[in-house]
């Protein structure tokens, strides 16, 4: 999530692509579902990613990741925030910004 490779500050997952943050396509892909529940999970740059994140869904819940150890533990932050739901729960990567909300909803549909 601290984009290394990007030779960059600025956490990965805002990185433009397309005139918005990588995590933006991401959240656009996962509202096509109609969530009852959004949860965005931030590590590096927490504030700046939980910023762009409300910027789109005023309503989003941003856990701070405050170790990153994996997508795994990015995952079991979000237990707390999840307590109270029942249904499914599909997880998206901020930093792959091209899955399609077709994808995800064949996806559910399985």
């Amino acid at each position: 999530g601290k984009g290394t490779r990007m030779n960059s500050d600025l956490p990965k997952v805002l990185h433009p692509i397309a005139n918005a943050p990588m995590l933006v396509h991401a959240m656009q892909a996962g509202a096509a579902l109609s969530p009852s529940r959004t949860v965005v999970v931030a590590g590096h740059g927490f504030e700046a990613v939980q910023a762009a994140a409300k910027e789109f869904d005023e309503d989003v819940v941003v856990v701070d990741q405050k170790e990153q150890n994996g997508t795994a533990h990015a995952v079991d932050v979000c237990r707390e925030a999840l307590q109270d739901f029942d249904g499914d729960v599909i997880v998206l990567f901020g930093d792959t910004p091209f899955v399609s909300a077709e994808t995800l909803e064949k996806m559910v549909a399985a």
